[in-house]
């Protein structure tokens, strides 16, 4: 599971950095671009191919989870899960720059029309994922299992609003 929370901490701070995500909202020192760094175009379609892949990760350590929880495991190995899914919810509305909505997405456009209601669904879910993360290392097992299920309602609740419908099955 380290590698696949690795990957998506790497993909979103990579992409992160490539659309600029900080661009005027900085509050640490400035960072100066190298020239050829600024000259290199980002296609919104591999931004989407970012963004999807590091989902399928998230699915990939909730389930990873929830295995440990269904076998009675000891969650405290579950901490740094929990963590990599608080920094990618803290990394998410940078993964959907502005001109990102393209195919293969299935973000709603309401992503970028209602951006205050989308970055305050990615907070929750990053809280979420915080307290998931401490009681993890506490080792609280009934305490896990129970925020593991809020934080699949923060997750779901993001998907219900911003993204299409799943027409699998």
């Amino acid at each position: 599971m380290r590698g696949g929370t690795i990957a998506i901490l790497g993909a979103s701070l990579v992409l992160a950095a490539a659309t600029g995500a900080n661009a005027g909202g900085q509050t640490g020192p400035a960072v100066s671009t190298p020239p050829a760094a600024a000259s290199v175009p980002v296609d919104p379609a591999a931004i989407v191919a970012g963004r999807k892949a590091a989902f399928l990760l998230s699915a990939a350590n909730f389930g990873g989870m929830k295995a440990v929880i269904d076998s009675g495991g000891d969650v405290a190995g579950q901490a740094f899960a929990a963590r990599s899914l608080a920094n990618w919810a803290k990394a998410l509305p940078a993964m959907f720059p502005p001109g990102s909505n393209v195919a293969p997405t299935e973000a709603l456009p309401n992503v970028w029309t209602d951006r205050a209601g989308f970055e305050a669904k990615a907070a929750a879910y990053a809280e979420a994922a915080g307290k998931l993360a401490a009681l993890a290392k506490a080792g609280d097992k009934p305490g896990f299992a129970a925020q593991w299920s809020e934080l699949r309602k923060t997750c779901g609740g993001c998907h219900e609003a911003y993204r299409k419908e799943d027409k699998k099955g």
